[in-house]
């Protein structure tokens, strides 16, 4: 069985506390990413969006100098490494989500996106599942 070590990203670009909303945007636009973990040392405490930047940011009217608290969410859905794919992907199709942390031991080692799963021909029904029902009902903001 095929555990979520196998198939995760781990060349996660991350944040901190100390990150504004601006800076957050650069990072999505430079690496071409819509998720960033916010982190304090390698402990995850949060993630943002790029849809947490546009509705918590900038349609509030929060500066680009604005915190990364103001726009973060912390009721993160996280999974560990030794996760099998299948359970990770029931998860992503059962709460609507695109992207998980990983967390093992309360730090970050990395992230599996939806497409890790079917990229990689791994459970490939799950992922496509999955897929199939978070766009059905609209992209919803990771919580």
């Amino acid at each position: 069985m095929k555990t979520i070590k196998q198939i995760m990203s781990t060349d996660c670009v991350t944040a901190t506390m100390q990150d504004n909303v601006y800076e957050l945007a650069v990072k999505m636009k430079q690496h071409d990413i819509g998720f960033v973990p916010i982190v304090d040392g390698k402990k995850l405490i949060g993630v943002v969006t790029d849809r947490d930047l546009v509705v918590r940011g900038y349609a509030e009217k929060h500066s680009g100098s604005t915190a990364v608290s103001e726009v973060m969410t912390t009721d993160v859905d996280t999974i560990t490494s030794d996760t099998s794919a299948d359970d990770a992907a029931e998860l992503m199709a059962s709460k609507q989500i695109r992207r998980l942390p990983v967390v093992d031991g309360g730090e970050l080692v990395g992230v599996l996106a939806i497409g890790d799963l079917a990229v990689r021909e791994i459970f490939v029904n799950e992922a496509g599942e999955a897929l199939s029902a978070i766009s059905e009902h609209g992209h919803t903001a990771v919580h």
